[in-house]
């Protein structure tokens, strides 16, 4: 199956998904298929490894993971067979506490922090679907990072809505309700 073969107008499910095997990176959103950007650029690749390493050290010999994309946040609403989850996410980096959500396929339930990267080839649409999925899923923090702004925004989940920090840049500190101890110098994370 190439991905020209694929009706856009369908709702699919992550049994669908699992089984493509084209070069496409695609992701699912409430069972829409919404196309990813070709490869990052290296600026994003380069702010995306700095935080995922600063979280990894941070998280060193605790029980709480981080991965980095290519990586399958299935976000269950029904159950959690395959065919009946409709969003299937790439976040650029994510973090999980609870190690029951983790199997070989990836993570299957919300994990406690998300972090996109934008590209210049992210759209509002994808941006806003994506926003709604995880606040209703319940991820705890969801960070939103532009490279080409220098600005960082974290989303807390506070009585199931989500409420925005002030947009922080180059200066500021990032610290995170969810990993105590945490921080983040967005001076480094931004200098070129």
């Amino acid at each position: 199956m190439e991905f020209a073969d694929l009706d856009l107008n369908k709702i699919y499910t992550y049994a669908d998904y699992y089984k493509w095997k084209f070069e496409e990176r695609v992701e699912l959103i409430k069972g829409r298929i919404f196309k990813m950007s070709p490869a990052p650029n290296r600026r994003h690749q380069e702010v995306s490894a700095f935080i995922h390493v600063a979280i990894y050290n941070h998280l060193k010999g605790s029980k709480c993971k981080a991965y980095s994309a290519p990586f399958d946040v299935r976000l269950p609403r029904k159950s959690k067979d395959d065919k009946d989850i409709l969003t299937v996410l790439q976040p650029d980096i994510c973090v999980i506490y609870d190690e029951s959500k983790l199997d070989d396929k990836g993570c299957i339930g919300a994990p406690d922090i998300v972090v996109e990267i934008l590209s210049p080839g992210n759209n509002a649409k994808e941006m806003r679907n994506k926003y709604e999925v995880y606040e209703e899923a319940g991820v705890k923090e969801y960070w939103i990072v532009s490279p080409q702004d220098e600005t960082f925004l974290v989303y807390t989940l506070t009585n199931g809505s989500y409420t925005p920090s002030r947009t922080m840049t180059t200066g500021d500190v990032v610290s995170s309700s969810v990993i105590p101890g945490f921080s983040l110098d967005l001076s480094q994370l931004f200098s070129k």
